[in-house]
């Protein structure tokens, strides 16, 4: 019986325009690639995986499209889909510059939630065009994780894509990092001795992080909460809202009353959550409540830098790593997607984003301090704590369909 051929590697070149540099040595080629898990040894194991084999298999998913889930991929693998308009720091780079991302984003999915995921960058910007593409590729997929996609055109994307399909869709830029701000903020609070229902929060930045987080803060329980973008805060009688801003003030700061600067409502505010870059004057810290809770979350450049920080707050949080507490989506996104898939759920619910932060919270345990409200990318039981509740949440929310 003949056997099937090894596979050429793919050439690899000697020199690239950036030799000896660690992270473009990294890059070279791609950081991932596809592997087979059926054996292709001789021609029986081909018959099996491909013709004639196939056709049975091929014959019953027709037959009831739910054989999917047993016999395919589509369960276990995600869609990382950008336009390129907003990634990281570096703004609208296009769709090629941003394919490194995405392939860093797939392979956190695989690293940390045994998530099989797809990078797709698309070369469009229009919201009709994205919907649709979207939307045609969803049957190879299990979810869907938006990424590094612009506000405001992002919430549109996220709600309709949502509507049309039955999968899940997670635009992480929003939703991960609320997840992980609220499990550091609920031990933040521990720690400062303060209540959810009391305690007074300034969210600088109503992008699609800043939304998301201000969403999340108030299912949690928080009530007075003011958001601010460049224009000061986001009330109902500014006359340049968006529709996502203005329903965005009707939650908060139309129902306190507070308007003015960024630097007006920090003034005796318990908590300050920066999601827009920029930096806060020294001034404007220096006034907010005794043991003040302060997140900078701008990469590379925290809003406010945590040695400013730490002279007048008590505990500090950054996106970095090379500071404690550090705010990383990626405590969040493979477990969440993780748990979704689990249970094949048509969606996620605000309840399962609450039970992935909840889980990330009470990790800390014992170990709670000041520098350290929330654990490490690295701690190996994030992900089953994080994929456990949300698939609890999602069977009680009644989005499981196993």
């Amino acid at each position: 019986m003949s056997s099937v051929p090894e596979p050429p590697q793919p050439a690899t070149a000697t020199s690239h325009p950036f030799e000896g540099d660690p992270v473009f040595d990294l890059h070279l080629g791609g950081k991932m690639r596809v592997a087979a898990t059926a054996p292709l040894k001789d021609a029986a194991d081909l018959s099996l995986a491909y013709t004639p084999g196939v056709a049975l298999v091929c014959e019953a998913i027709a037959a009831d499209p739910s054989m999917t889930q047993h016999y395919t991929w589509v369960p276990n693998t995600v869609a990382v889909i950008s336009d390129g308009t907003a990634v990281l720091g570096l703004g609208d780079i296009g769709p090629s510059a941003a394919m490194p991302v995405m392939e860093g984003k797939a392979v956190l999915f695989k690293q940390f939630g045994g998530v099989d995921a797809v990078p797709i960058c698309l070369d469009t910007t229009d919201t009709e065009q994205i919907i649709e593409t979207v939307a045609r590729l969803a049957p190879s997929f299990g979810g869907i994780n938006l990424e590094d996609i612009s506000a405001p055109r992002c919430f549109e994307i996220e709600d309709r894509l949502k509507e049309i399909l039955d999968i899940p869709v997670f635009h992480d830029d929003q939703h991960g990092t609320a997840v992980v701000a609220l499990a550091a903020l609920k031990n933040a609070l521990k720690i400062t001795g303060r209540e959810a229902a009391t305690t007074r929060v300034v969210i600088s930045g109503a992008g699609a992080a800043g939304v998301a987080v201000a969403k999340i803060l108030l299912e949690a329980g928080i009530t007075d909460l003011a958001v601010t973008d460049r224009k000061g805060v986001l009330h109902s009688s500014r006359g340049d809202l968006t529709p996502v801003k203005k329903a965005l003030a009707e939650m908060t700061a139309d129902k306190t009353g507070r308007t003015g600067t960024l630097g007006d409502v920090l003034a005796g505010a318990d908590v300050y959550l920066g999601v827009s870059g920029g930096t806060v004057p020294e001034e404007d810290v220096a006034r907010m409540a005794p043991d003040a809770i302060i997140f900078g979350l701008a990469n590379p450049t925290p809003e406010v830098h945590p040695d400013i920080a730490h002279k007048y707050g008590r505990v500090v949080a950054t996106g970095r790593s090379d500071f404690p507490n550090q705010i990383n989506n990626v405590l969040a996104f493979p477990g969440i997607f993780r748990g979704a898939l689990d249970v094949h759920a048509t969606s996620i619910t605000e309840g399962m984003k609450l039970a992935a932060a909840n889980a990330l919270a009470e990790l800390v345990g014992d170990d709670l301090s000041e520098t350290f409200v929330i654990p490490s990318p690295f701690d190996e039981r994030v992900p089953g704590a994080v994929s456990s509740a949300v698939a609890e949440a999602a069977r009680r929310d009644g989005v499981a369909r196993r």
